[in-house]
C-alpha cells in the first residue's frame, strides 16, 4: 500500500470536509446545545449530548462536501475558493458524492442509536436541507435564510430526543437561528460580493445592497429578541439575560468591523460569531446552575 499517497488523499478529504476550519461546526453546534439544555431544563441526557455533538461534526462535514460539489464550477472564479480540493481537481466529483453518502449514513446510524422514532423522521428533512442548500444560491435572493433552517434543524431534533415531541419554543428557537445565520453569513457573503456578482450567484449581501450592514444588525436584534422571549416563557433568570447582553456586546463590536465593508474585517466578524453562540449558551448553563434546576 502506498502510504504517502493514502495520507495525501486523506488530507484532501479532510480539507474537503473543512475539518481544518471548525467555525462551521461551532456555528452548527451552539444552537443545538441551546436546545439540548433548554429542552431538558438544564439536565440533558449526556448520551444524547454526545450523539448530537458527533452528528453535528458529521453533518457539517457532509454539508461542506456537497457544497463544494455543487459549487465546483463556480469556486474556480472566486479568489478565496479556487484552491479547494474538488475545484482544483485533486478530488473527483464521484469521490465527493461517495464521501457525502458515507457521512450521511454515519449520521443516520447515530440517529438510530437514539431509538427515538420522531428524531429518525426529523433526520430526513435535515439531510434534505443540508444537501439542497448549496443549490439555493442559484435562485433564492437570501439563501442564508435557508442555511439558517439547515444549520438550526438540530434544535427540533434535540427537543424530540429529550421530550419525544417538538413544542412551539423549539420552532421559535429555530426562527432565531435563521435570523442569526442571515446575520453572520451576510458578513461572510460581504467578503465575496464582487466575485459573486461576476459569476451570478445570489447572496444576502447582494440582495441587501447598501442596506447590508443595517440588515445584519436588525437580524442580530431579532435573534436576541426571540431567544429572550423564549427565556422569559421558561422563567429564566438574570444569568440567562446576562448571556444575551454579552452576545449583544459582541454583536456591537461586529458593527465596528463591518461598517467599512472591507473584506478581512467582515470575515473576522463572521468568524467571531462563535463567541455570540458561546455567550448565549453560557448564560443558559449558568442560569440553570444558579437556580438549582439543573440538579432536580
Amino acid at each position: 500500500m502506498n502510504w504517502p499517497a493514502l495520507k495525501e488523499k486523506l488530507d484532501l478529504y479532510e480539507r474537503l470536509m473543512r475539518l481544518d476550519k471548525p467555525i462551521g461546526i461551532l456555528l452548527l453546534l451552539w444552537p443545538t446545545l441551546w436546545a439540548l439544555w433548554l429542552s431538558a431544563l438544564g439536565r440533558p441526557n449526556w448520551s444524547v449530548v454526545w450523539i448530537f455533538i458527533m452528528g453535528t461534526v458529521l453533518m457539517r462535514s457532509a454539508g461542506c462536501v456537497i457544497n463544494d460539489y455543487a459549487d465546483r464550477d463556480f469556486d474556480k472564479h472566486v479568489e478565496r475558493t479556487r484552491e479547494r480540493p474538488l475545484t482544483a481537481g485533486k478530488v473527483t466529483a464521484r469521490e465527493a458524492l461517495w464521501l457525502f453518502a458515507a457521512l450521511c449514513l454515519l449520521s443516520f446510524g447515530l440517529v438510530l442509536a437514539l431509538g427515538m422514532p420522531l428524531v429518525t423522521w426529523l433526520s430526513v428533512p435535515a439531510v434534505f436541507l443540508a444537501a439542497s442548500y448549496p443549490f439555493t444560491k442559484r435562485f433564492f435572493a437570501i439563501p442564508q435564510a435557508y442555511l439558517g433552517i439547515a444549520f438550526g434543524f438540530g434544535i427540533p431534533m434535540a427537543y424530540a430526543a429529550h421530550l419525544g415531541s417538538v413544542p412551539a419554543e423549539a420552532w421559535w428557537l429555530l426562527l432565531a437561528n435563521v435570523f442569526w445565520a442571515v446575520a453572520y453569513d451576510t458578513e461572510y457573503a460581504m467578503v465575496d460580493r464582487n466575485d459573486d456578482l461576476k459569476i451570478g450567484i445570489k447572496t444576502s449581501a447582494i440582495t441587501f445592497g447598501r442596506f447590508d450592514v443595517a440588515a445584519v444588525m436588525l437580524c442580530y436584534a431579532a435573534t436576541l429578541a426571540i431567544i429572550g422571549w423564549v427565556g422569559w416563557t421558561l422563567n429564566m433568570g438574570l444569568a440567562f439575560y446576562a448571556g444575551l447582553a454579552g452576545a449583544a456586546g459582541i454583536m456591537g463590536v461586529h458593527y465596528t468591523w463591518i461598517k467599512g465593508r472591507e473584506r478581512m474585517p467582515c470575515f473576522k466578524a463572521f468568524l467571531h460569531n462563535n463567541w455570540v453562540g458561546a455567550a448565549i449558551f453560557a448564560g443558559i448553563v449558568v442560569d440553570f446552575l444558579i437556580s438549582g434546576r439543573s440538579f432536580g
